[in-house]
C-alpha cells in the first residue's frame, strides 16, 4: 500500500498495532495497490494540533476538543474532533500532499456521531484544492467537494453530495437521509473514472447513480424540438365539465345581506357620523359561485409527447469526476447544540481498503458503544427512579408529620374548650 498521508499513528496500543498491520496486509495481498492519500485517526494524543489548523477569520469560532465522548466502543480509538460550544461556526483543516484522481477511483469516508442527538447543525466534510488559505477557511471558500450529513429541525436531515464544476457546485438530486440515532455512524463517498458515483453509510449503499445524470452540470442531451407545436385538435383534459349538469334556480344568493335586527345605536349623530345603515352579515345561504360538475373526457389523449432532438449546446465531458491538486479536508460547519465528534478520516483509490478499513475501526466499535450508551440509560432511568421514590417518601414523611402536629393541636384545642365548657 502506497500511504501518502498516514495520520495520528504514534503511540498507539498493541490492539491498534495490529489493527494498522492487517490493513497493510489486507491492502498488499488485494488485487491492486491501495494509496491513501490520508488517514487520520487521532491516536497520538494532543500531536494533531500541529495537523489540524484553525481558521482565524473569525474571532469566536467554536473549539474543537480529542474526546471519545460520553459513551463509546473504545476510549482510544474512539477519540476524535468534537465540537464544544453552541452556536458557533467551526473551520477547521489538514493538508496533505496534493495528487489529481484523474483516471483513478477517489473514496472519501469518515465517521460522525452526533451524541447530542443534534438538533440543527452540520456533520459534513469539504475537500479543497492545495491553494486554500487554512487560516483564512470560511464558509465561501471554495471547495471541490462537500459530503456527509446535515441535519435542521424535522424537516432537513439529509447527506449532501456537492460537487465543484468549472467553479460552480452542483448538489446531487437524489434525496439521501442521514443517520439521527446518535450513535457513530460511517459515511463513504465513491466517485469512478466512468462518471458512476455511490454514497455508502455504514458500508451499505445507499445511493449510487451517474454524475451526469444525477447532478446538473451540463445541459440536457436532448431538448423539445422548438418547430413542432401540439395539433389544435389534441386534448389533454383529463376531466370536463358535464354539459348536462345546470344551476339551480335557487343558488344564486348575496354573499352578504344586511342585518335587519341591528338597531340603530342612540348616541347616533346623523351629522357627525352620516346617515346610520343596517350592518352587513354573511349571508347563510351563499354557497359560491356555481360550478357544474366534473366528469371524465372522452376525447382524452393523454399527455402529447413533444418530439426531442439532440441539444446543440450540449457537449459531453469526461472529466467530471476528475480535480487537480486535491490537499486539503476541512470542516466548516455551524452548529446550535454542540458535541458532534468526527473521526476515521480517509482518502484513498482503492474502495475495498476503504471498506476494510470501515469495518476494522467504526465495526469494531459499534456494538460496544451502543452497549455502553444503554447501560448508562439504565444507570441514569435507575438514579432518577431512586431520586424520585426519596422525593415521594420525604413528602409522604412530611404530611404525615403535618397530620399528626394537626392531630395535637386538635387534641389541646378540644381540651382547653372542655375546661372552659
Amino acid at each position: 500500500m502506497a500511504a501518502a498521508g498516514l495520520r495520528g499513528c504514534g503511540g498507539r496500543a498493541p490492539a491498534v498495532v495490529a489493527l494498522r498491520l492487517a490493513l497493510l496486509l489486507g491492502a498488499a495481498l488485494g488485487p491492486a495497490r491501495a494509496t491513501v492519500y490520508f488517514q487520520e485517526q487521532f491516536l497520538d494524543g494532543v500531536n494533531w494540533q500541529k495537523r489540524w489548523i484553525n481558521s482565524e477569520y473569525k474571532a469566536d469560532l467554536g473549539k474543537f476538543k480529542l474526546t471519545a465522548g460520553k459513551f463509546y466502543g473504545d476510549p482510544v480509538r474512539d477519540k476524535g474532533l468534537q465540537t464544544s460550544e453552541n452556536s458557533k461556526f467551526y473551520a477547521i483543516s489538514s493538508r496533505f500532499k496534493p495528487f489529481s484522481n484523474k483516471g483513478k477511483t477517489l473514496v472519501i469516508q469518515y465517521t460522525v456521531k452526533h451524541e447530542q442527538k443534534i438538533d440543527c447543525g452540520g456533520g459534513y466534510i469539504k475537500i479543497f484544492s492545495s491553494d486554500l488559505d487554512q487560516k483564512n477557511l470560511r464558509g465561501d471558500s471554495r471547495y471541490y467537494i462537500m459530503f456527509g450529513p446535515d441535519i435542521c429541525g424535522s424537516e432537513t436531515k439529509k447527506v449532501h453530495v456537492i460537487l465543484n464544476y468549472k467553479n460552480k457546485p452542483h448538489p446531487v438530486k437524489k434525496p439521501i437521509r442521514c443517520k439521527v440515532d446518535g450513535y457513530t455512524h460511517l459515511y463513504t463517498l465513491i466517485i469512478r473514472p466512468d462518471q458512476t458515483y455511490e454514497v455508502k453509510i455504514d458500508n451499505e449503499v445507499v445511493a449510487s447513480g451517474n454524475l451526469e445524470d444525477d447532478l446538473d452540470f451540463l445541459p440536457p442531451r436532448k431538448i423539445n424540438d422548438p418547430t413542432v407545436r401540439k395539433p389544435a385538435d389534441w386534448d389533454d383534459r383529463i376531466q370536463i365539465d358535464d354539459p348536462n349538469d345546470t344551476k339551480p334556480e335557487d343558488w344564486d344568493e348575496p354573499e352578504y345581506i344586511m342585518d335587519t335586527s341591528a338597531e340603530k345605536p342612540e348616541g347616533w349623530d346623523d351629522a357627525a357620523n352620516g346617515e346610520w345603515h343596517y350592518p352587513m352579515v354573511k349571508n347563510p345561504l351563499y354557497r359560491g359561485e356555481w360550478k357544474p360538475r366534473q366528469i371524465d373526457n372522452p376525447n382524452y389523449r393523454g399527455v402529447w409527447p413533444h418530439p426531442q432532438i439532440d441539444n446543440p449546446n450540449y457537449s459531453p465531458d469526461s472529466s467530471i469526476y476528475s480535480y487537480e491538486n486535491i490537499s486539503i479536508i476541512g470542516l466548516d460547519i455551524w452548529q446550535v447544540r454542540s458535541g458532534t465528534i468526527f473521526d476515521n478520516f480517509l482518502i484513498t483509490d482503492d474502495e475495498a481498503y476503504a471498506e476494510d478499513f470501515g469495518d476494522e475501526t467504526w465495526g469494531e466499535t459499534k456494538g460496544p458503544e451502543k452497549e455502553m450508551n444503554i447501560k448508562q440509560t439504565e444507570e441514569e432511568q435507575e438514579r432518577e427512579r431512586v431520586t424520585e421514590e426519596k422525593y415521594l417518601e420525604q413528602r409522604f414523611k412530611k404530611k404525615l408529620e403535618r397530620k399528626k402536629e394537626s392531630g395535637k393541636v386538635r387534641a389541646v384545642r378540644n381540651t382547653v374548650e372542655k375546661e372552659e365548657l
